[in-house]
C-alpha cells in the first residue's frame, strides 16, 4: 500500500501542476514538501492535502485526515517529503480499519 501511496501523491501533485500548487517538475518518493527546501508553499501544501485526501477516499472508500490534529501535533512533521506523507497516508487508512 506504501507504494501504492506515494505514486498517488505523485500522480495528484502532476494533475495539480503550476497553477495550483506551484510545482512544474515532478515530485520523487524523496522530494522535499514543505519546510526549508520544501518546493511547497502553506498554500501549495494545503492544496495537496485536500486533493490526496480525495484521491484516497475515492481509491480505498475510507477518509483519511490527513490535516487533523493528530498531524499537526507530531514532533516530526508528516508532511516533509512525499514518503513521510504517504507513510503517514498509510497509518491512517490502516488505522480506520
Amino acid at each position: 500500500m506504501y507504494q501504492e501511496l506515494v505514486d498517488l501523491i505523485i500522480a495528484t501533485a502532476r494533475e495539480l501542476g503550476e497553477d495550483e500548487i506551484g510545482v512544474s517538475e515532478d515530485l520523487a518518493e524523496d522530494t522535499i514538501l514543505f519546510g526549508k527546501e520544501g518546493v511547497l508553499d502553506s498554500m501549495g501544501l494545503v492544496t495537496l492535502i485536500i486533493a490526496v485526501e480525495q484521491e484516497i477516499e475515492d481509491k480505498y472508500g475510507r477518509p483519511a485526515g490527513l490535516a487533523d490534529e493528530k498531524a499537526m501535533s507530531q514532533a516530526r512533521s508528516p508532511y516533509k517529503s512525499v514518503a513521510t506523507l504517504a507513510a503517514f497516508a498509510q497509518q491512517e487508512i490502516e488505522s480506520d480499519e
